[in-house]
């Protein structure tokens, strides 16, 4: 029994210590879940981005080719069109010539 007096204040200290431990453990849970939240939600916020620019790329290169299909269509009209000018220049020339 003396043993068991002289070990109750070492007893009561562990017993204050495990006590501060799971108060601390429960502080430290509420700020990593806190913090998780945080980068949970910055990582939505980023992600959403991410796809509303992925879209917009997306929309930007449909347009694009668009662009370049007319470019080339409006190039081939165009090569048609001096063609045909040269064309005419070269009858009106020899039109000219003849008289």
């Amino acid at each position: 029994m003396a043993s068991e007096e002289l070990l109750k204040p070492f007893y009561q200290r562990a017993l204050q210590a495990e006590e501060r431990l799971s108060r601390l453990e429960a502080v430290l849970a509420d700020k990593k879940d806190g913090g998780n939240q945080e980068l949970s939600k910055l990582i939505s916020d980023l992600q959403a981005k991410l796809e509303d620019a992925n879209a917009e790329t997306l929309q930007e290169r449909e347009k694009a080719a668009k662009l370049a299909s007319e470019n080339e269509k409006l190039k081939y009209r165009i090569a048609h069109l001096v063609q045909a000018v040269r064309e005419a220049d070269q009858k009106l020339e020899s039109m000219k010539g003849n008289n």
